[in-house]
């Protein structure tokens, strides 16, 4: 049975940086970033975004992310792969787990969901549709 999951995250730390200059000023950067997650989701997570931003400051994200915590009334852990863009004031984004990456209490799990978030440190509303193998 797929359970729904609701929560949030706020930004703990932020690293970003350019690796490559793209023509018309765009940009491509790596982020690493630490997170901390309540609701139905608790716990902490670590995230590496790549973004290709356009001259405009709009870009699309692709990234993975480690979580650490509790889904719902089981603990452990599980990587999160996530796609989406930026539009100058929020990131939205689709994400899904990764077969086999369940750990602990959520050995087995899969699902998917996504995350809008606003610019700054403000709470990202995040969701999460799953069930166990």
């Amino acid at each position: 049975m797929t359970a729904h999951a609701l929560g949030s995250f706020e930004i703990k730390s932020w690293n970003e940086d350019q690796y490559s200059e793209l023509p018309e000023g765009g940009k491509l950067t790596r982020a690493s970033v630490t997170q901390e997650f309540t609701g139905d989701i608790e716990g902490a997570g670590d995230v590496e975004w790549l973004m290709c931003y356009r001259a405009d400051g709009t870009a699309n994200i692709v990234g993975l992310q480690h979580f650490d915590g509790r889904i719902g009334d089981r603990t452990g852990g599980c990587v999160l792969q996530m796609t989406g863009t930026f539009d100058g004031s929020e990131a939205r984004g689709n994400w899904f787990v990764v077969a086999g990456s369940g750990s602990g209490e959520l050995s087995g799990i899969r699902g998917d969901g996504g995350m809008v978030a606003p610019l700054g440190q403000s709470a990202a509303a995040i969701t999460l549709d799953y069930d166990f193998e």
